[in-house]
């Protein structure tokens, strides 16, 4: 089967981004950007990104997850830590994440060293879900072989009758991760394929460098 993508384009005309407008600090414009595209584009789930690792097996692997929380220190999502992608990060830290908001014709893209974060920050997040997230926390041995669906639910039942009316303990195989940013760009999308790209690293004493990339 064969299908022609050649004529799947589009122009991008709804803003702009230049260097001398920009933050010296890329933690303020990813705010900026996620506060407007959470204000004017609510169809987007602005909070949905693309993380990337390498797995044990030596291939790149790509998922989205949630961010949970932003910090000028870095990045906050949730997983379990026995998980293909759990155990990818702890074996080798370097990750990528990515975030595309269509509507707002914006991308931007994080490379980071990934680590977990303090056990009762995890507690406190793991208390704030609701009580059926909590307990399919507990159900599922993430990327595992299941013989049905109907395990999990059998599973889900029992464990719904063991903790009627108790609190639900975080499982220690499940918390968060911080990905503390060394690389972020900022794309907008621009007409004539002339996209808007800023680049900021993280230099040696730990301030931020900006540079304009070409398209």
């Amino acid at each position: 089967m064969e299908k022609d993508l050649g004529n799947y384009r589009r122009s991008y005309e709804k803003n702009e981004l230049l260097l001398e407008d920009t933050p010296e600090n890329p933690i303020e414009l990813f705010r900026t950007w996620f506060n407007e595209v959470d204000t004017h584009f609510p169809e987007d789930e602005t909070n949905a990104m693309t993380i990337s690792t390498i797995g044990l097996n030596g291939f790149p692997k790509n998922r989205v997850v949630l961010l949970k929380k932003f910090t000028y220190e870095g990045f906050i999502f949730y997983t379990n830590y026995e998980s293909e992608k759990g155990m990818a990060i702890q074996n080798n830290p370097k990750v990528c994440l990515s975030f595309f908001w269509a509507g707002a014709e914006r991308q931007i893209i994080i490379k980071g060293e990934a680590e977990k974060i303090a056990a009762n920050l995890s507690d406190g997040y793991f208390e704030s879900r609701p009580r059926g997230s909590q307990l399919g926390a507990m159900v599922s041995k993430q990327s595992s072989i299941i013989e049905n669906r109907n395990v999990l639910e059998t599973q889900l039942k029992k464990l719904e009758q063991e903790y009627e009316g108790k609190e639900i303990p975080r499982p220690e195989f499940w918390g968060g991760f911080i990905v503390k940013p060394v690389e972020i760009e900022f794309w907008q999308g621009r007409a004539n394929r002339l996209h808007d790209r800023i680049h900021y690293r993280m230099d040696e004493d730990y301030s931020w460098v900006k540079n304009r990339l070409s398209p």
